[in-house]
């Protein structure tokens, strides 16, 4: 009798101290949006792309983005990021920088060739409307996971796939104030996002359109992201993608935001 009232002890001790959000057999949600943002954002060593942004307003008139993306990861969390503007001409040689860090703000450089002008982007910044689209720059490059507070919902299918539903609920003010995320069970790819303003009322849909195995790595080749409220979206298709490539760390530089290197940026 002993021994059966010492086995019920240690199990509500263990129930005690099991994680909120993590039902029998499921992950705990911090390991969920871990994978996730790795599996978005820092999948291989490196990638290199040749990026269409398409953006449509609500009367269906298009405008159109050119660009050469380049990612780096330089160890224990860091990573490297740059964009080159090849198209149209109002944005042609535009370049884009980020060294993102864990745990702290990242910093962002923006250069303006009308200008001859590196602009250094703010923390504030972060949130704002990357080059017109409907994408922010931290959608580009990552949110730091440890700005939010996240619960997992539940478990559902979505898009002919099974995904974990995670609401992230920022700790300090943001632009949303509640985001609900459709991880896929087996890539960990985020497959869709909604983002929900102050009212309450949703306010932007991030969609994976195509996901394909790159170089043997699932990876997210058409994208879109909608601002409900405007009836503005932007889609993104990722072309010529490789991981398998060594850029190095010197190419992430102010210097080349003025004065970006062909060999790497055609």
């Amino acid at each position: 009798m002993r021994k059966i009232k010492a086995g019920w002890f240690v199990i509500l001790v263990l129930a005690f101290l099991a994680p909120a959000g993590a039902a029998p057999g499921q992950p705990y949600v911090e390991e969920i949006v871990k994978k996730s943002q790795a599996a978005f954002y820092t999948a291989g060593d490196a990638l290199k792309a040749r990026v269409q942004m398409r953006l449509v307003n609500p009367a269906g008139k298009v405008r159109e983005r050119d660009l050469t993306m380049l990612r780096k990861n330089t160890g224990a969390g860091e990573q490297r990021y740059f964009m080159y503007f090849h198209a149209p001409g109002d944005v042609r040689g535009t370049a884009f920088m980020v060294w993102k860090y864990p745990g702290r703000d990242d910093d962002r450089w923006l250069f303006v060739p009308a200008l001859n002008l590196v602009r250094r982007l703010a923390a504030k910044d972060s949130q704002s409307s990357f080059v017109g689209s409907d994408f922010t720059y931290e959608d580009v490059s990552g949110r730091d996971l440890e700005l939010d507070r996240h619960t997992l919902l539940r478990e559902e299918p979505c898009d002919g796939r099974t995904c974990f539903v995670v609401e992230s609920v920022p700790k300090v003010k943001a632009d949303f104030t509640r985001k609900l995320s459709w991880v896929d069970t087996q890539s960990h790819l985020p497959i869709r996002e909604e983002y929900y303003g102050l009212q309450g009322n949703l306010e932007r849909v991030f969609t994976a359109v195509e996901v394909r195995d790159v170089e043997g790595i699932p990876t997210v080749v058409k994208r879109r992201m909608e601002n409900v409220r405007r009836g503005h979206r932007t889609e993104v298709t990722f072309e010529a993608i490789t991981y398998a490539i060594n850029l190095p760390e010197d190419l992430f530089s102010e210097r080349s935001l003025r004065q970006p290197p062909q060999r790497w940026i055609k």
